[in-house]
């Protein structure tokens, strides 16, 4: 998130942070938000009354702040069906992997890089796609490869793949808002 956000204050990324909306209302994500002066909200379970309220609340957020693309960087929770259904094509996430291999509930952070040594596999990486009803199965709009060296650990590994994660959604949005990747041409 703060590397999206950098890259749209130096200009890297013609585009503005609407809002930031954190599910977890002690992170970190919050904090720097609140100490840098951009627009942030926490909503969770704990915020309102039922999982339907949450979507609605989610909503009305991004509508009134104008959001045209939702970038999700860190956020653990599915996207309730009014949101998807609103934003169709326009909600990204990363995930710390080549999907299809190692996605879907349960599959992130530390676990992803302990199944791909786990299973052998020569190579991981990074993939930004689009987000649907569903943990990790939108249509894949980019990804990078990192090597699994031998004798890797999964800290190791996870330390490769956050740095590819970094430069590859930031380069990914970018590539969107100059009209070079175009979402609805994914689905």
């Amino acid at each position: 998130m703060r590397t999206i956000v950098a890259a749209s204050q130096d200009g890297t990324l013609k585009a503005d942070l609407a809002l930031l909306v954190s599910n977890n209302r002690t992170s970190a994500a919050l904090e720097w938000a609140a100490e840098n002066g951009l627009p942030h909200l926490h909503l969770s379970p704990r915020t309102v009354s039922s999982e339907d309220a949450l979507d609605q609340a989610h909503l009305d957020a991004l509508k009134e702040a104008k959001v045209d693309l939702i970038v999700l960087a860190g956020y653990m929770r599915k996207i309730g069906p009014k949101v998807l259904t609103a934003y169709a094509n326009r909600i990204l996430n990363i995930h710390p992997a080549l999907l299809p291999k190692y996605g879907g509930q349960g599959m992130y952070g530390g676990r992803v890089h302990e199944a791909v040594i786990a299973n052998g596999d020569s190579e991981s990486g990074v993939t930004v796609h689009l987000v649907d009803g569903e943990y990790d199965t939108g249509p894949v709009v980019a990804q990078a490869k990192v090597p699994v060296l031998p004798n890797d650990t999964a800290d190791e590994l996870a330390k490769r793949v956050l740095a590819q994660e970094h430069r590859l959604y930031t380069d990914t949005l970018i590539r969107i808002v100059a009209g070079e990747i175009n979402l609805d041409a994914l689905r």
